[in-house]
């Protein structure tokens, strides 16, 4: 099925967390230019964002942010659009035996815990609206399909979770309206991705956009550069 994308989000309202840098701030550039509203989402006032965006403090990892966040939304707008499950951590290289306890608890609050309450928060105000999205920006190192070796277990097993949650909101709520999808941005150079990574923000921003503009199409799946890839 090939998807109806709006090609222009005037009158809609997106939340994406972690807009301040990286990915993130490339996805929120890239819906701001199709004219939504953008609440972009970071954990410090202190971090630069573009005049035209309206700021969140949002530290996912936080339930009180959260509410907040939504909040302020509610009090704006009718509804939400399109919420990006975007920030993230990661915590790379040491096997399970050999991981730091710290780094499990932080991963799994940051890249699965917080979306999931995102996700609880936005659910309502996002039904108000026509077509609800949500894009869970995932990662090629959680799909069960790859091999999973290497290390980084906090960092493969919550984007194996996130990718969890994207199948349940399908289950859940398609039926209301709601198109969950996960996206692999591919490996980008960011803080986190490193100086050797060969996508730039902009082209790992490019699918998760896309997603983003469904007016109507699948759900539930998992995807790369704007093709289906197995969980």
């Amino acid at each position: 099925m090939e998807p109806d994308l709006y090609d222009d989000l005037s009158g809609q309202a997106a939340l994406v967390t972690g807009a301040n840098r990286g990915i993130g701030a490339a996805i929120a550039s890239d819906l701001a230019a199709l004219g939504a509203t953008v609440y972009a989402g970071v954990r410090s006032v202190t971090h630069d964002l573009p005049d035209e965006y309206e700021r969140v403090t949002l530290d996912v990892s936080q339930e009180g942010d959260i509410q907040d966040a939504l909040n302020r939304i509610g009090e704006d707008e009718d509804g939400l659009d399109v919420l990006v499950n975007n920030a993230g951590v990661g915590h790379f290289g040491a096997a399970l035996h050999e991981e730091r306890s710290h780094h499990v608890d932080h991963s799994i609050s940051v890249n699965l815990r917080g979306p999931m309450l995102l996700c609880k928060y936005a659910i309502p105000p996002m039904l108000n609206t026509a077509t609800p999205r949500i894009v869970n920006v995932s990662s090629g190192m959680g799909a069960l399909g790859e091999e999973q070796s290497g290390g980084s277990p906090a960092y493969r097993v919550t984007k194996t979770g996130l990718n969890g949650l994207t199948k349940y909101l399908h289950g859940e709520y398609a039926d209301e309206g709601l198109i969950a999808n996960s996206v692999c941005p591919g490996w980008v150079h960011t803080e986190m991705g490193g100086e050797e990574a060969p996508r730039t923000p902009a082209e790992g921003a490019e699918t998760p956009t896309w997603l983003a503009r469904f007016r109507d199409g699948p759900g539930g799946r998992f995807w790369r550069d704007r093709e289906i890839i197995d969980w």
